[in-house]
């Protein structure tokens, strides 16, 4: 295969170079997979199984029409962390599971009455709003796994360790070329890993990694499983969050199409990408697996490499299915010490808001209108400031609706009842 032959969706590359393309989507998506697990407490094995066996699901409902690739997804991070920490983590499975059903459901309708609802009530300013805020209402976290030690304490070696890897990982992004531009978390990851070892053999406070876990685990085994329970407010907070992540899934579709050079919109259509990524999720949660996104690292590496082939991504999800079931490869992955994973975040988390950012910019929102200063600056106040709206709804169960999610209601609320200004012509 020459280094330039495109190989569309439906096309299959000779078996010689049918691994290596599979192992390089693997490679793409296995840093930011597993980055989701391990900063909410959910088993990296489980994530693995569930993003490859999620794609599985996806190529089958879309007809292996879509090359798309699916992974943890990032907007549902401060959910599973907050309904968690209020009721458990099967709880916010549950939720997830929930989301994954509505996507479904906004499918259905999307088959019926096309997008114009979607645009209505979550135009560019709400949406860009939005992304802002679940990327900064994640700074803190960032910023604590960077900063602090296993007993909440700050540390200069553990922030030492969280700025390597983030420079790493910052030079790798913006300095490599070809593949390696595919995978700049991976090799942060992997230099913070190895920085944190060689200055553990030298000083005492660097000494974190323990391998007694890995020396523990069998070589093969079923990935960590959790099963969902069900709460309405678990459930409610989700479907919120799911709104904004549902035309994150538009805008993925659309960059996709441009890359490939066909119109999914159209074939096999929006109602059966987002059913497909839907299915994913509740599937996913099912199995104790976060929430799935398709990836924009996937959509990177095709368009560098000009190989859109859906059997490429399914050997992919294979593959990744596979490595689900190597409990020492699993607990490998636990040992990588907190300031790396805190290192990776600060600029993950950055650029998620960052993407929030673009999205206003490029869709041209004008804030002399004091209509979308409004709701902007509402959103912001109430997703980062930490707002909450919680009352006891009887029987010892407590409703709230927090963070990300109260703020993405609001801004719907508003975008709907505040009038528009009249276009003059």
């Amino acid at each position: 295969m020459s280094e330039r032959q495109v190989l569309g969706p439906r096309d299959r590359p000779d078996i010689k170079y049918w691994i290596p393309l599979s192992l390089q989507h693997v490679f793409a998506m296995f840093g930011a997979t597993i980055l989701v697990p391990l900063l909410t407490g959910l088993s990296p094995s489980a994530a693995l199984f569930s993003a490859g066996s999620g794609t599985l699901i996806y190529i089958l409902v879309t007809g292996a029409r879509v090359p798309a690739f699916l992974g943890s997804s990032f907007a549902f991070i401060p959910p599973l962390i907050s309904i968690s920490s209020a009721y458990g983590m099967p709880y916010a499975l549950g939720g997830a599971f929930a989301a994954g059903i509505f996507y479904c459901v906004a499918a259905a309708i999307i088959r019926v009455a096309g997008t114009g609802w979607l645009d209505r009530a979550l135009p560019p300013v709400v949406i860009g709003s939005v992304i802002v805020v679940i990327g900064l209402n994640l700074a803190p976290t960032a910023m604590g796994m960077a900063m602090n030690d296993d007993a909440g304490n700050y540390s200069l070696a553990m922030l030492s360790i969280a700025f390597v890897t983030l420079g790493v990982t910052v030079a790798a992004n913006i300095f490599l070329k070809g593949f390696f531009s595919t995978i700049p978390i991976l090799i942060g990851l992997v230099s913070g890993y190895v920085f944190t070892l060689v200055m553990g053999h030298f000083f005492p406070a660097y000494d974190i990694i323990d391998f007694q876990t890995v020396r523990d685990a069998d070589w093969f085994g079923l990935p960590a499983f959790t099963p969902p329970k069900f709460n309405f407010v678990a459930a409610f907070t989700f479907i919120i969050v799911s709104l904004a992540t549902i035309c994150e899934h538009l805008g993925d579709m659309l960059v996709t199409s441009k890359v490939v050079g066909q119109d999914f919109y159209k074939s096999p259509g929006l109602h059966r990408t987002l059913s497909g990524d839907g299915l994913a999720t509740a599937w996913a949660a099912l199995w104790g697996g976060p929430p799935n996104t398709t990836y924009g690292e996937n959509i990177g590496v095709m368009a560098i490499t000009h190989v859109y082939s859906v059997a490429v991504i399914g050997g992919a999800a294979v593959i990744a299915v596979v490595l689900s079931f190597f409990q020492k490869f699993s607990a490998l992955i636990r040992t990588i010490p907190t300031p790396v994973m805190g290192g990776i975040s600060m600029l993950l988390f950055g650029i998620i808001a960052s993407s929030g950012l673009r999205t206003i910019v490029e869709s041209g929102v004008d804030y002399k209108d004091k209509r979308n200063l409004t709701i902007s600056s509402v959103v912001f106040v109430i997703g980062i400031g930490g707002g909450r709206l919680a009352f006891n709804v009887g029987g010892g169960i407590q409703f709230q609706l927090a963070g990300v999610a109260l703020a993405t209601l609001v801004g719907i609320i508003l975008n709907l009842v505040f009038p528009r200004a009249k276009k003059h012509l």
